[in-house]
């Protein structure tokens, strides 16, 4: 077979390359698929879906973002947007940082809470085990209204 007769090998790169290049699975891809973060290119008769580079920068942006803590409704949002588009962006990551500082603020009670609990542990010479005990509360009812419960 001459040079000229070889069968023409399609561009670009197949979804388990790409992932691999992205460090995601397959599933992940496909999953963004799904969500519409990333184009699902056509089928090829007999061929594997090939993907290109814009595609692979993408598919790269999405997972940095989540590293940042972005939902993928904001990195949607993110995607839709200019390069130019600094005020809109800017609004994204502004909200997405005061979330974050939240949990983070949220995260620190936990810790004091659990690290009370282990002092109290620590400390030794209880009938009960003061770490179970405190996990084993019952909460106060959701309606505090005389005569509600909680279902």
């Amino acid at each position: 077979m001459s040079a000229h007769n070889k069968p023409k090998r399609a561009s670009g790169i197949t979804i388990g390359r790409m992932a691999r290049a992205a460090g995601v699975g397959v599933e992940t891809v496909r999953y963004y698929q799904r969500r519409g973060l990333l184009p699902r290119p056509e089928r090829p008769q007999h061929a594997y879906r090939r993907y290109d580079e814009d595609v692979l920068s993408r598919l790269r942006f999405i997972r940095r973002a989540q590293e940042l803590g972005f939902t993928l409704r904001e990195i949607a949002e993110l995607l839709s947007l200019d390069v130019h588009d600094c005020a809109r962006s800017h609004e994204i990551a502004e909200r997405r940082l005061e979330d974050i500082r939240a949990k983070v603020r949220d995260l620190r009670a936990v810790a004091n809470r659990l690290s009370r609990m282990l002092t109290e542990c620590r400390a030794g010479h209880h009938e009960a085990c003061p770490i179970i005990t405190a996990i084993g509360q019952v909460d106060p009812p959701f309606d505090t209204k005389p005569g509600a419960s909680r279902r």
